[in-house]
């Protein structure tokens, strides 16, 4: 569809990266093959060299990976302009997974004795990557709070070997929100490249490339896919040139790839992903509502609320608040532990984004690996709670909640 950038979001959520193939296939199909075959030696060497478009070998590339590719791009970019006033053109890579998305990012742009700057609350493995992984490359991170600018550029000051501005919001899973736009244009002024984890979001409530933000990273696995049938993680980069070369090139040598199935998964997961975010974000709002009515509940995180402290911000950078929340009884671990095995139709599982409404237990599950006076530092409580709301009946969803609290 040559003009799908003139299209609606929920247009390019089911047409979007579409391209016809040879035997009329419906849907592009699982291209099941591992390599690819060439006319002539001159063919090959032309598609080897990029003089040519054309598919080599499933690592590097496959037809059904790039149509799941370039729709999540359109979205990301969607109704977005680049300096000359043209529709933002934007180049993606999926991955077998988010972290390995983050993993091409992170080593295709630092180099030993480099330094990230982030905040705190991160998914866990990202934090343990920052914690575990990269200080045996010879590279380090500083955490500030990202709501200081002036703490910010203090630590850029004090510190000329950062060079990467990393963030994520909203924070799993306390919700957090930082200001995307703030504090990418403070990174750019200090030269740092910018990367936004954009996975509780989507680009349906929030495109940080609107804020001239370098990259942008998604664990397809959760509200993209929508189903929790695939894993997946994609990267998207602004600067077409570089994610062609030296990122795509990081991209393929530490074989973090996607497979033609899971992509076919996506794909079609994409095109009910606006339906489903009306509703999870819907949901969502109302299951917050409830709970912070609910006198045995401590602590609501939900930046769709008005006294969350970050719900200016949220307002400010997101359509709607997230489809995701996180809270604590007022019997701590004890009464979350009893909420949890109490549960009769939300399902006790890790992952969020399915149609199913999923509850966790972030202190012994995605961050389990965080020491725990970072998790408290960190607002991430023994007995935290965290909720990704489904597209259920909302009343079935509260009726649930309202049994297993008690």
């Amino acid at each position: 569809m040559s003009d799908i950038n003139n299209k609606g979001i929920e247009t390019i959520c089911v047409h979007g990266g579409h391209t016809p193939e040879s035997n009329r296939s419906h849907l592009t199909p699982i291209y099941a093959s591992s390599t690819y075959t060439f006319d002539s030696a001159e063919q090959a060497a032309a598609i080897f060299n990029s003089k040519e478009e054309g598919y080599i070998y499933s690592r590097w590339g496959n037809p059904t990976i790039t149509e799941a590719e370039e729709r999540i791009a359109l979205l990301e970019a969607y109704q977005l302009k680049d300096k000359n006033g043209n529709p933002l053109q934007l180049k993606a890579i999926l991955h077998a997974s988010g972290m390995a998305a983050c993993t091409t990012m992170l080593l295709s742009n630092l180099k030993a004795g480099d330094t990230i700057i982030t905040h705190h609350s991160l998914y866990g493995g990202t934090h343990e990557m920052l914690e575990k992984i990269l200080p045996g490359l010879d590279i380090k991170h500083v955490i500030v709070d990202f709501h200081d600018l002036d703490a910010i550029k203090a630590s850029l000051e004090a510190d000329k070997s950062i060079k990467l501005l990393y963030i994520e919001t909203p924070a799993n899973p306390t919700l957090q929100c930082v200001d995307i736009e703030l504090c990418a244009k403070l990174g750019k002024q200090y030269g740092l490249t910018v990367c936004v984890d954009n996975t509780f979001a989507t680009p349906y409530l929030q495109q940080p490339f609107k804020y001239e933000v370098d990259y942008v990273m998604h664990s397809t696995t959760k509200f993209l896919n929508g189903h929790g049938t695939a894993i997946g993680g994609i990267l998207l980069g602004r600067d077409i040139e570089k994610m062609k070369g030296p990122v795509t090139k990081m991209h393929r040598l530490l074989g973090g790839n996607s497979n033609a199935f899971d992509a076919f998964l996506l794909s079609c997961g994409l095109k009910t992903f606006s339906l489903r975010m009306e509703r999870h974000c819907s949901n969502a709002q109302k299951v917050a509502e409830y709970l912070e009515s609910n006198d045995k509940v401590a602590v609501v995180n939900y930046p769709g609320l008005k006294n969350h402290p970050d719900h200016a911000i949220a307002m400010k950078q997101m359509k709607q608040a997230a489809p995701v929340l996180s809270f604590e009884l007022k019997g701590g671990f004890d009464a979350g532990v009893k909420f949890i095995d109490s549960m009769k139709l939300c399902v006790n599982a890790v992952s969020l984004g399915t149609c199913d409404t999923l509850i966790s237990h972030p202190a012994s599950t995605t961050h389990h690996g965080v020491p725990r006076e970072e998790r408290l530092q960190f607002h991430i409580t023994d007995g935290l709670i965290r909720m990704s709301v489904g597209i259920e009946s909302i009343q079935d969803i509260i009726n649930d909640l309202e049994q297993a609290i008690g």
